[in-house]
């Protein structure tokens, strides 16, 4: 279609081109796209406008808080399931793994004089390595709410226990983010205090006094062999409510062995143990070395023992002095928040750091949580009858010290 071109003038007396085609006037394109882009802009400012008042309406209307559970369990974060060596069963979800359960009445605690020598041992190592120091200022305590007060008859200070959780083992559930990853169940500021290697003569003993002084309680892990020696001490351990697992028969490194010669070490030493207490222990195991054989993983599974590694190891065996034992578990647990702890009764730096140990626990604002079976394990009697053969004079009776000796005069 033939078109021409001319120069016209606005209202405003500017000059600007326009093309005929036919009978139309038509702009170029630049002067078009002008004004596509000024009305795109215009568009944009409009769309802005809108979401900024329905984004101030929704600021200022008021929120309905959530009706309060009435259960009292933890509510485990989502986490990847992920296992170091899994077990041949299905895991099952963390709420039925692990249920909060009333707390029971703290027994009355023993008196223990305070460690005000260690004390000041462990001030001067935190001066000398604030990197790691203990963190005793309210701002260091973990951000959760304030436990109920305790009662613990002679320490109003008491460490006590803030929640106790009962595990259902079925399958072999693991514990312990250093190998284990499903069950989330701590809330911040918790902690697990667990003791592995006992019975032994002192140092257990101490350690029972400190957590007896401030109402407090722990998972033990014994060795069949040590409950063997120091049955009593197991007895006393069982008396004072903890709980009690196992810790295979003479903490062999199970990953070293074959499947059978496994069997055998954690089958006695499950049976040594009640062997010690006079009734099943927990169905909770630790492995030594904390080495997890995949088909033993897959064995304790069948079997419903529940595996225990750890959050934070206190590495104590390594450590001489308590007060370094108090400076590793705190710096860790200030790294991680929370966690299962891994400490030993056998060793004396560990008992003499106890007291003190649960004082700071007490003063960064930390809680323990204790954990308890749903289910005591049962013994399998060809593994009992082994045992026997380890036990010098089968006849005599394992009747408890203070059953049998009477102080008289």
């Amino acid at each position: 279609m033939p078109y021409s071109c001319g120069t016209l003038i606005d209202l405003h007396g500017n000059c600007f081109l326009k093309y005929r085609i036919g009978a139309i006037w038509v702009e170029p394109w630049g002067r078009l796209m002008r004004f596509a882009a000024a009305a795109c802009a215009l568009a944009i400012v409009v769309c802005v406008a809108v979401f900024g008042a329905v984004l101030a309406q929704r600021a200022t209307a008021p929120v309905v808080a959530p009706a309060a559970s009435l259960s009292t369990s933890a509510s485990p974060a989502a986490r990847p399931s992920v296992i170091a060596a899994a077990p041949t069963t299905k895991q099952p979800t963390a709420s039925t793994v692990v249920a909060s359960v009333p707390a029971s009445e703290p027994a009355d605690a023993s008196a223990v004089a305070p460690a005000t020598a260690l004390a000041a041992a462990l001030a001067a190592t935190q001066a000398s390595a604030p990197a790691t120091g203990v963190q005793t200022s309210a701002s260091a305590a973990p951000t959760a709410a304030l436990a109920a007060p305790i009662n613990c008859p002679g320490n109003d200070n008491a460490l006590g226990v803030s929640r106790v959780v009962e595990i259902d083992t079925t399958g072999g559930p693991g514990f312990g983010f250093e190998h284990f990853k499903q069950y989330d169940f701590l809330q911040p500021g918790e902690v697990v205090l667990t003791f592995d290697d006992g019975p032994w003569p002192h140092n257990t003993p101490a350690v029972l006094a400190a957590l007896a002084a401030n109402c407090t309680k722990a998972i033990f892990f014994p060795i069949g062999e040590h409950t063997m020696w120091a049955p009593e001490i197991l007895k006393q351990v069982d008396a004072a409510g903890h709980t009690i697992g196992s810790h295979t028969w003479s903490h062999k490194d199970l990953s070293k062995l074959s499947f059978e010669d496994s069997k055998v070490e954690i089958e006695k030493g499950i049976s040594a143990v009640a062997w010690g207490l006079g009734h099943p222990p927990a169905p909770f195991f630790r492995f030594p070395a904390l080495r997890h054989p995949p088909e033993d993983v897959t064995y304790l599974g069948q079997r419903n023992i529940a595996i225990f590694s750890t959050d934070m190891d206190s590495f104590d065996f390594k450590i001489h002095k308590p007060e370094q034992v108090i400076a590793s578990v705190m710096s860790k647990l200030k790294k991680n928040g929370k966690g299962i702890v891994l400490m030993h009764d056998f060793q004396r730096a560990t008992s003499e750091a106890a007291p003190e140990l649960l004082k700071q626990l007490k003063l960064n604002g930390y809680r323990v949580v204790f954990m308890k079976p749903k289910e005591p394990v049962q013994t399998i009697a060809s593994y009992d009858e082994m045992l026997m053969k380890e036990v010098k004079l089968p006849t005599v009776t394992n009747r408890p010290t203070q059953d049998v000796v009477h102080t008289i005069q």
